[in-house]
């Protein structure tokens, strides 16, 4: 709802697409900044403490969004501002809590558990979007960012019900004081995670992957335009088009986490990227309301394929005493590929039209496919039943 209420937001206060660059920018920065301290701290300390740290952080970020609104104190600028505190949040939450996972269940349940979590958070990404729209046009913009702050309460809540968990840094790794061992932060380490990485060609490689893909195919992020500029319609109408996306997206992984064993991962990861490029393509060229909205369900049921495959390989491949640090490189390529996108997006779109935009950006993303699948092959030929590399000990 947050996301894009923020989106709206910004084209209430300009009609210059180039708004959407300031806020990849704002996005990126802290993830760049911060996300590789993230995944050392995730590897150190307990992750389901630093989660319970971060989430509350973010909703303090909802929280004061909405009292700016409600009191006609909002900025652009100040938009921007509170999007790098939540940044930093996310730098230190993300790598904590995807490498909770795999403490959570065996090996072999892992792209169920990917399938499911994909689930439920597309599940929130159909009702938000949706529900913003109807918000905005009942009770206020302020209501999207303060309803947003009361839903973290539910997230906490979750974190809490999980009971103790550690990872096996924590267990083996720290000096003992007082009897107990207590982890110690050595910002030296942070390396390792990075030689591992440049070491495994199916990490790196579906890294790529996901940078490139999301760097071109980010446009969808200049849905506001698009709705009002092309389509012409109202914040319900643009609501239902930003839940378009996540309609697929549980569609696509309620299949997921059906399935006990996904093989063949690298061949149905490099068609799913495909095709979400394709179904940019057709976003870009649409200039009607549904097939705009089956254009963003398609591409949706694509990126969650990949999601969860990229998610269930990195996983397997990665041990547990690097996976905080894993997971925060991936972050940079994750959340840098948008983020980079959404300031690509704005500047193409300001000087050749929001629909030129999204097109190249689709054709981008399917010439980024071919060049790692001709790049790695060890992608193409990657089953999902392969042992963790040689490595982890690093």
């Amino acid at each position: 709802m947050q996301v894009w209420s923020i989106f709206w937001h910004l084209r209430i206060l300009s009609d210059q697409p180039i708004v959407v660059s300031g806020i990849g920018f704002a996005r990126f920065i802290p993830i760049l900044v911060f996300a590789l301290i993230g995944g050392l701290v995730a590897d150190t300390f307990n992750r389901k403490t630093i989660v319970l740290f971060t989430q509350t952080a973010m909703t303090l970020v909802a929280t004061v969004l909405g009292l700016l609104t409600a009191n006609g104190e909002i900025s652009l600028w100040l938009i921007y501002g509170l999007v790098v505190i939540q940044g930093i949040s996310i730098a230190f939450d993300g790598p904590a809590r995807q490498s909770l996972v795999p403490n959570l269940v065996p090996r072999e349940d892992l792209s169920s558990a990917f399938g499911l979590q994909s689930i439920a958070s597309n599940v929130g990404a159909v009702v938000g979007p949706a529900a913003s729209g109807l918000v905005i046009a009942t009770i206020g913009l302020q209501w999207s960012y303060w309803i947003n702050a009361i839903s973290f309460l539910a997230v906490i809540a979750a974190v809490l019900l999980m009971g103790p968990i550690e990872n096996d840094r924590v267990r083996k790794q720290g000096a003992i004081i007082e009897g107990r061992i207590v982890p110690k932060l050595d910002l030296s380490e942070i390396p390792v995670g990075i030689r591992y990485m440049l070491r495994q060609p199916i990490i790196l490689s579906s890294m790529i992957l996901d940078f490139l893909a999301t760097f071109f195919s980010s446009a969808n992020t200049l849905l506001p335009f698009i709705s009002q500029d092309i389509l012409h319609v109202g914040s319900v109408g643009y609501g239902w088009l930003a839940a378009s996306q996540s309609f697929g997206s549980v569609a696509a992984a309620f299949v997921m986490s059906q399935k006990k064993q996904i093989l063949r991962q690298g061949k149905l990861l490099l068609w799913a990227v495909a095709g979400f490029g394709a179904a940019t393509v057709l976003f870009g060229i649409s200039q009607t309301y549904f097939i705009t909205m089956a254009a963003l369900i398609l591409i949706g049921t694509a990126d969650t394929i990949s999601t969860v495959l990229r998610n269930t390989i990195r996983q397997l491949q990665t041990p547990d005493n690097l996976r905080g640090r894993m997971v925060s490189i991936n972050q940079i390529f994750f959340a840098g590929g948008p983020q980079l996108g959404e300031v690509e997006a704005g500047v193409v779109a300001q000087a050749f039209g929001t629909p030129a935009a999204i097109v190249t950006g689709g054709i981008g993303c399917i010439v980024s496919v071919a060049l790692v699948a001709a790049r790695w092959p060890q992608l193409r030929r990657y089953n999902g039943d392969e042992p963790i590399m040689a490595g982890q000990e690093l």
